[in-house]
């Protein structure tokens, strides 16, 4: 076998680790046992357009975060999406009220659409656990194999705004890279 630098590995290896992420979200346990999760890893010049995007955001709102956080999705090799059809209420009807309606039947009438700049709502509150489950068990996969991450809440409004997940209402973005340090931390506005 020929000498191999480890470093021209390293990417393949942390595109690898996306791939067993969105393993880990589809595996991770979901309210009522109904799967509403959705995943996609983005790279190359789809990666690049996301981050123009969030660019885009900073350019129409002056939230700085987007800027910042476009930088992080640049320099990363692979950026995770997790998002959720949570416009739709949990099966059977558990009547709950943490959606703001008196009941399931109350919220599966009301319009679904985006109220404000970056997710469609209302969302059933079990529907928003399970994606969050789902992304602690996404990177929880990436910390076992060493891969620096970080769940983002602006690349996520960026894939919505890109139709990266139609079908979901909410998204989130995990950047990934392996880098000497982590370029998640530290990070300046």
């Amino acid at each position: 076998m020929p000498l191999v630098d480890g470093r021209s590995l390293e990417g393949e290896a942390v595109l690898e680790v996306a791939k067993l992420m969105c393993i880990a979200a589809r595996t991770a346990p979901k309210s009522g046992g109904i799967d509403d999760i959705l995943t996609a890893v983005v790279t190359g010049e789809e990666r690049d357009r996301l981050a123009e995007e969030m660019e885009k955001i900073y350019e129409e709102t002056g939230q700085k975060g987007f800027l910042r956080d476009a930088k992080n999705v640049r320099d990363s090799e692979v950026v995770v999406l997790i998002g959720v059809r949570g416009a739709k209420h949990l099966e059977p009807e558990m009547n709950c009220g943490a959606c703001g309606f008196a009941g399931c039947s109350a919220f599966e009438q009301v319009e679904k659409k985006r109220r404000a700049r970056d997710f469609i709502g209302p969302n059933c509150m079990f529907k928003l656990l399970d994606l969050g489950i789902a992304i602690g068990s996404a990177v929880k996969t990436a910390s076992i194999h060493n891969v620096d991450n970080r769940v983002m809440y602006r690349i996520g409004a960026a894939a919505v705004r890109l139709n990266y997940l139609p079908e979901a209402s909410v998204v989130m973005g995990i950047p990934l890279s392996a880098k000497g340090k982590s370029i998640y931390f530290d990070r300046k506005m």
